[in-house]
């Protein structure tokens, strides 16, 4: 094994083709081939799945990946600190459900990051993704909820899926709503008096069930319902159309701006909001610094 064949492996995982990985590498595809099938060869097992439709990595490939990974993390760190030059672009990747703390969190690493060379991927993005991603390596952590509607079945998918799930802290149930809304000078808000308001929720594509939903109370029926794709629009409508949408409560004015609100929500109910990782791979270290930085914005244990 070598450091240029784990390179290539991961080119390969991350580009999905053997034909476009040898061409970002400058190599030639036999010669890519041989490489992939040397180290299968040599650990006993079958990284990729290969078909007309290209290739993707098998569940042994999953944990070899995210092994080669850290490995070359280390090399660039190793290489950085004793000659002051980074050989392989540092990439980091986070997958989340749409919380302001997670990407403030981000911004935060990124500034703390002292190599020349960078990737960095921020992806806000559907429930299930966050799971898949982290399960095949694409993101080394994921962001998401659980509470008592849906714990059963998302301990269970995390489980099937190698995962597991670190708490952050505990919300409160909350409102975020335009700071012109007629609710905006409420101290708490109930369910009733939400009523005759559009409620928005974020788009789970293909999985949309109740159990991946981003905001609790999914199964409550709503006469007039707004469902977004990205943060962006979801704060236009809350403003736009004096629409809500329930939440952890924790929102960053920095980052959204002064237009947004957030209200307790009178319900007895919680968001448990933590951090998932693969059961088996240690943490690399930019994954370790990233989970820092997030403690150090969620107090312990706080009743948002």
């Amino acid at each position: 094994m070598t450091l240029k064949q784990l390179h290539y492996i991961v080119t390969v995982a991350e580009t999905g083709s053997i034909t476009d990985a040898a061409r970002k590498l400058f190599i030639a595809q036999p010669s890519l081939t041989s490489a992939i099938h040397e180290i299968e060869n040599e650990y006993n097992i079958s990284i990729f799945y290969r078909s007309n439709k290209g290739i993707k990595p098998t569940p042994e490939g999953d944990e070899f990946l995210g092994y080669a990974r850290q490995v070359l993390e280390q090399a660039s760190l190793m290489n950085e600190r004793y000659t002051g030059k980074s050989s392989l672009k540092q990439k980091f990747s986070v997958s989340a459900q749409h919380y302001s703390f997670v990407v403030e969190a981000f911004v935060e690493l990124v500034k703390q990051f002292e190599g020349e060379k960078y990737e960095f991927h921020m992806r806000e993005t559907e429930t299930y993704d966050i799971i898949n991603d982290v399960a095949h390596m694409t993101s080394e952590i994921g962001i998401l909820y659980m509470n008592k509607f849906n714990e059963t079945i998302m301990k269970k998918t995390l489980r099937e899926n190698g995962l597991s799930f670190n708490s952050l802290f505990i919300a409160k149930p909350h409102i975020f709503i335009g700071k012109n809304s007629p609710l905006a000078k409420k101290k708490t808000v109930s369910l009733e008096e939400l009523a005759p308001y559009p409620r928005l929720s974020y788009e789970q594509g293909n999985h949309n069930s109740f159990y991946f939903s981003e905001e609790i109370l999914s199964t409550m029926d709503c006469d007039k319902e707004l469902v977004v794709r990205d943060r962006a629009s979801l704060f236009n409508m809350l403003i736009g159309l004096n629409g809500y949408t329930i939440c952890s409560g924790v929102i960053s004015s920095e980052l959204n701006g002064p237009d947004i609100v957030s209200i307790p929500l009178e319900i007895d109910d919680y968001m448990d909001i933590g951090y998932i990782l693969p059961s088996t791979i240690k943490p690399s270290p930019l994954t370790q610094q990233y989970i820092k930085i997030l403690c150090s914005l969620t107090p312990e244990h706080p009743q948002v």
